[in-house]
């Protein structure tokens, strides 16, 4: 059994804000030799069945039809690594090497990031695949590249526009009246949701405050990145005529790091934090301290943005957390089928940076030093673990109805569902196809 790393051809891309990776990625390709010529045998594509969460029998359509032999062959290889069956293991890693393509349909792509993970799982190269994977696309970060992807994403598709609306809205309602305002940004949008909270702040009937934008950056990005984005950020400003400062904060090796001096927090400021994709990076054990740090700055308002997955409680089960990923990235993967055109190139960088969040969740044992692992939660999750610091901030009908205009301007398939108040969950709701895919939510001290 061999596994190496070929580069992948190269694409083009660019235009507008980063944060995901140029694709001219390392793609693992496993080339494994078996002496079982019976493998060939089972070629043919088996009915599968997702067993960690409930999806109606037509969800999995777009992906591979309904004849979905990616899932249960990917399920029962976990199977095999969970019950340490080598022989098994090769048998199916050599079966699904014949079979996946990342250029090929849902099922194939599906199959071919999974077989990655699942190899790295069972040789434990988890640790050093990632780290690979993440420098060559680190490397490869370019200001127009990642902008025109993030753009496109943004036009085909409300994933990351439903928490951007939803957090604005509630931002500038807690700030209304405001004369010195300093939103605390710990996300990887990299400023894409600002200019629209920019052009508001500018258009008020008021006299338009002054706004300070401090970036916590959470990600290994490039310096030059960074500096172009507030280079933009500012010139922007000028043009909307709001008074305007930015700051970024990097090398952090946690949130946990933080400090309201650090942060250039001042008495005289009205503080709003915003969390967008953050929080899961934070170890499990530290979570909760992070959220009291959080509570110390004394916010006004604290926005929380979540992708709805459950990628904690199932850690020290490898098949119950690998059918969760399993079940998320394949609501994921459908939805970038029938939001992009086939050949489209920002899809393909999309998959591409799922391919190593999946190798992240379930090859790197943080146990071994890693670190390397997001623990996603549910927004029922989030929400026992924000109320011992906060309350909740439900979101006006004003924020809810611009965010139900803002799904009018994508295909059929997306809805906004509100959190329901009889479990203590808080917040709404992104769906696709009736799956909650992306929760938002708002909180005070």
């Amino acid at each position: 059994m061999r596994f190496e790393f070929s580069r992948g051809s190269s694409q083009r891309g660019d235009r507008f804000f980063p944060s995901h990776q140029q694709s001219n990625d390392q793609v693992a390709a496993i080339d494994m030799q078996s002496n079982s010529s019976s493998a060939t045998t089972n070629k043919n594509q088996p009915q599968t069945s997702h067993t960690s969460t409930s999806r109606s029998s037509d969800s999995g359509e777009a992906c591979g039809g309904g004849n979905k032999w990616a899932s249960k062959l990917l399920s029962e290889c976990a199977r095999a690594i969970s019950e340490k069956d080598s022989s098994k293991i090769h048998h199916l890693l050599w079966m699904l090497n014949e079979l996946a393509s990342p250029y090929g349909d849902c099922d194939q792509k599906l199959a071919s990031y999974f077989l990655q993970a699942l190899f790295c799982k069972a040789t434990d190269s988890g640790q050093r695949c990632f780290k690979t994977l993440a420098t060559v696309a680190e490397k490869s970060h370019s200001f127009d590249s990642a902008r025109k992807l993030i753009l496109k994403f943004q036009e085909v598709s409300p994933w990351t526009t439903f928490g951007h609306v939803a957090s604005n809205g509630a931002i500038l309602e807690a700030l209304d009246g405001e004369s010195k305002l300093h939103i605390i940004d710990i996300s990887n949008t990299f400023c894409t949701q600002w200019p629209t909270l920019l052009e508001a702040l500018a258009t008020r009937n008021d006299e338009t405050p002054r706004l300070k934008l401090t970036v916590v950056v959470t990600a290994g990005i490039v310096k030059s990145v960074m500096k172009e984005i507030g280079q933009r950020m500012e010139k922007f400003a000028r043009l909307m005529g709001v008074p305007f400062e930015f700051n970024v904060i990097s090398g952090l090796n946690h949130i946990g790091e933080l400090t309201k001096e650090g942060l250039g927090v001042r008495e005289d400021e009205a503080v709003a934090i915003n969390c967008i994709g953050a929080l899961r990076r934070v170890e499990l054990d530290e979570r909760n301290s992070v959220i009291q740090l959080l509570r110390s700055l004394s916010p006004r308002v604290v926005t929380i943005v979540e992708e709805e997955a459950d990628f904690s409680s199932s850690r020290y089960d490898f098949v119950r957390c690998f059918e969760e990923c399993l079940r998320f990235y394949t609501l994921y993967f459908e939805m970038l089928e029938e939001s992009f055109v086939p050949t489209s190139n920002e899809r393909l960088m999309l998959e591409r940076e799922s391919s190593r969040n999946i190798v992240r969740v379930l090859a790197c044992d943080e146990e071994n030093g890693g670190g390397e692992c997001e623990r996603r939660e549910r927004g029922i999750q989030w929400s026992g673990r924000l109320r011992e610091a906060f309350s909740p901030v439900g979101f006006s009908d004003d924020v809810v109805d611009d965010v139900r205009a803002l799904l009018k301007r994508y295909k059929s398939g997306w809805a906004l569902v509100l959190a329901q108040g009889d479990n203590h969950e808080s917040g709404i709701y992104l769906t696709w196809k009736e799956e909650p895919v992306v929760w938002a939510s708002a909180w005070k001290p």
